[in-house]
């Protein structure tokens, strides 16, 4: 294990923003995670765990104790029960196994595709797309139990998957650190074409559209709404989507509807479970005031995509934060609804 001090930690995500960390340890082995634990209980020092970076924001005073890189290489697969099972270390990065699962031919997270981070990120918020998310294939998740120091593989069940949540970032948050992730995955499937911006895509086409054609079309309307990460693109240059769709109720909806500023145009919805409603957060983001290619000063609205807040050269995490403040209090005060950041904020 060898331990760094003072490491920016800014270039380390999609945002580009943040200060440093007082101590940075990147461990490609489980043991080295269990080493830098006992180093930093040792010196009294609180552990972040970072992957790929991409859903985080980083405060501008940065991380007083130590960040702790999952690096864990490693794809894996075996037929299990007529499906192939890829078992991935978490440090992988996750297009890289989603491209791996459509050559192989097998189904379940090619809608995820482009989706930038870390295998060892998608079970704590498990990451959904266009109709797709991890829960519907994760067998198990092996973690390293920071209470304990044991070495335990938790089921799908135990990870209590709901939309964009799991016990690893809500009711064990800071317990369990990800180093393994096991997906099975269906053996020549049928690719998942469910949503609109997909059926668009493919409806010139008479035949239904293989895997790796689906991988390609999720590719391409990614960076169309600057959501695939290019180094070229200033777009990109953001945490993903900020905010997570609101579900309410068919009441609330129906409330939402009878807006004033509703009356042109409903909400675009979708359903959820326990019959509530899915609401286009991008559309709220909009209609409250925040279109497409608006700016802050060094901070904006992507062009592309109206629920991505990007650094456009140079912005800070502050100014990151006031946009984010400014555009929630606009949406309550609006539609009476709270919107809810995705990102993880850490040092704030």
């Amino acid at each position: 294990m060898r331990i760094l001090e003072n490491v920016a930690l800014a270039p380390y995500t999609t945002l580009q923003i943040g200060g440093p960390a007082r101590y940075f340890v990147e461990a490609q082995q489980e043991s080295e995670i269990l080493d830098a634990l006992t180093y930093a209980k040792e010196h009294s020092l609180d552990v972040f765990v970072l992957g790929g970076g991409s859903n985080l924001v980083v405060a501008d005073s940065g991380w007083p104790g130590l960040v702790l890189r999952i690096a864990i290489p490693g794809i894996h697969t075996e037929e299990q029960s007529g499906k192939r099972l890829f078992a991935a270390g978490a440090g992988e990065d996750w297009d890289k196994l989603v491209a791996y699962s459509v050559e192989q031919n097998c189904s379940g997270i090619e809608c995820m595709s482009g989706i930038p981070g870390t295998v060892g990120g998608t079970p704590v918020q498990n990451v959904g797309a266009y109709g797709q998310e991890v829960a519907e294939t994760i067998t198990s998740v092996r973690v390293i139990d920071t209470r304990s120091g044991k070495i335990r593989d938790l089921t799908a069940p135990e990870c209590g998957f709901s939309y964009r949540t799991s016990i690893f970032n809500a009711s064990e948050k800071g317990r369990y650190i990800v180093t393994r992730v096991s997906y099975l995955l269906a053996r020549n499937g049928n690719p998942k074409l469910e949503y609109a911006d997909l059926k668009r895509y493919f409806a010139p086409q008479t035949s239904t559209p293989t895997l790796r054609e689906l991988r390609e079309a999720v590719r391409k309307i990614r960076s169309s709404k600057g959501m695939l990460i290019t180094s070229d693109d200033q777009d990109s240059r953001s945490a993903g989507s900020f905010f997570k769709n609101p579900i309410v109720s068919g009441t609330e909806y129906q409330r939402i509807v009878a807006l004033a500023a509703c009356q042109d145009q409903k909400p675009p919805s979708f359903p959820a479970p326990e019959s509530m409603v899915k609401i286009s957060a991008a559309w709220l983001v909009e209609k409250s005031g925040f279109p497409k290619g608006y700016s802050e000063g060094r901070v904006g609205i992507s062009r592309k995509h109206s629920l991505a807040i990007v650094n456009r050269g140079g912005a800070t995490a502050e100014e990151v934060v006031r946009l984010k403040d400014n555009v929630q209090q606009a949406v309550l005060r609006v539609f009476g609804l709270q919107l809810h950041p995705e990102p993880v904020f850490i040092g704030f």
